[in-house]
């Protein structure tokens, strides 16, 4: 029997090419064994089939942006981001690889009981982005409320509330319908829009980020995630 030997080097052998080349082939996802995709180089195999996509090229793999729509009363865990819950409509265009998967650093997390869009990144520019100009990208909320307004309370959550000891500078608040506002903000601060609710006489039933900068979730389901699309921007 051919003794087992590392895909990455059976690659090269086969193609040839160089043991470098051979990894990228194989964590590029153009590799496959009996058929079957593989994107481990250091996956073993003896006596089976194995071919190279006649399109691949061996180039690293760019880093990826993930937009995931966040359940309510849910805990992002890595496991909600897979290849089994990417929506049917991502048009990024890229190639879902199993590398994406890997080191995502998650920007501006949602508050607890939140729901909607998160982002969660392999490219520092995006994070740095994010993470820099964070007071200055605008959020968008629509938050389900109840309770009955004060007076010029709808005045007074666009401007004349403080927080933290600090007067909020103007933001953008109006009616969707009669149980949710949409409130439009920059640097938004833990607790903040549950304690402007709360200052016109309002509680907040549930809140959902739709938009972060120019991102928005769009048609993006619950529970479901794509790719950032290299023409989008924060």
């Amino acid at each position: 029997m051919t003794t087992p030997i590392r895909l990455a080097k059976r690659l090269a052998e086969l193609v040839p090419c160089s043991r470098r080349e051979a990894e990228l082939y194989i964590a590029g996802g153009w590799v496959s064994v009996d058929g079957q995709v593989v994107e481990e180089p250091q996956f073993m195999v003896s006596q089976q089939k194995v071919e190279l996509h006649p399109k691949a090229k061996p180039t690293p793999i760019e880093p990826v942006t993930i937009l995931f729509n966040q359940p309510v009363n849910a805990d992002f865990t890595a496991q909600m981001v897979c290849a089994d819950n990417q929506t049917a409509d991502d048009h990024s265009g890229i190639r879902t690889l199993k590398q994406h998967f890997f080191r995502l650093v998650p920007c501006l997390p949602l508050e607890i009981n939140a729901s909607g869009l998160l982002v969660h990144t392999q490219d520092f520019r995006v994070e740095r982005k994010l993470k820099d100009d964070a007071a200055h990208i605008e959020q968008e909320y629509v938050v389900e409320i109840e309770g009955e307004l004060l007076p010029d309370g709808l005045k007074l959550l666009n401007h004349g509330l403080s927080y933290n000891g600090k007067v909020l500078p103007a933001i953008k608040v109006s009616w969707q319908n009669e149980t949710r506002l949409r409130f439009a903000l920059k640097g938004v601060q833990p607790g903040q829009i549950a304690h402007m609710c709360k200052s016109v006489g309002l509680q907040v039933r549930t809140m959902k980020r739709l938009r972060i900068g120019r991102v928005s979730m769009a048609k993006l389901p619950e529970g479901q995630w794509r790719y950032l699309s290299g023409y989008e921007r924060f």
